[in-house]
């Protein structure tokens, strides 16, 4: 799906280390806030779990520093029966700093692996 959601974000003094760079698990937090900025429009059936993270592989490149404006890139690379495979670039001046993959895998009530519901899936679309 060539889809792409786009999430802007500005690094606070919060998000960085003593040499005000971006921490690197602040990456793992923004790329969540990007997902849960598109699950908005997917909402849940009643009782299910939703999507949890199954894996998580980043790449960074270049860093984001303090002040810095960026924008997390979103894009559904594979759709599953339970799971979907996610990229989501981190886009500084046009320049990839990061590149994320996660799998996140949908759980019904029970907490186990559960087919993504037809609605979810046509809201990617």
């Amino acid at each position: 799906m060539e889809k792409v959601h786009f999430f802007n974000f500005t690094v606070a003094y919060a998000d960085t280390d003593a040499e005000g760079v971006m921490y690197h698990a602040r990456y793992i937090e923004v790329a969540e806030r990007a997902r849960f900025d598109i699950s908005k429009k997917m909402p849940v059936p009643d009782g299910d779990i939703g999507f949890v993270a199954r894996e998580v592989n980043i790449k960074y490149m270049r860093p984001i520093l303090l002040g810095d404006n960026f924008t997390v890139e979103s894009r559904f690379v594979k759709i599953g029966g339970a799971s979907m495979t996610i990229e989501q670039k981190f886009v500084k001046n046009d320049e990839i700093c990061a590149i994320m993959n996660i799998t996140i895998a949908y759980l019904g009530s029970d907490m186990r692996p559960k087919a993504i519901p037809e609605t979810i899936i046509n809201g990617l679309k």
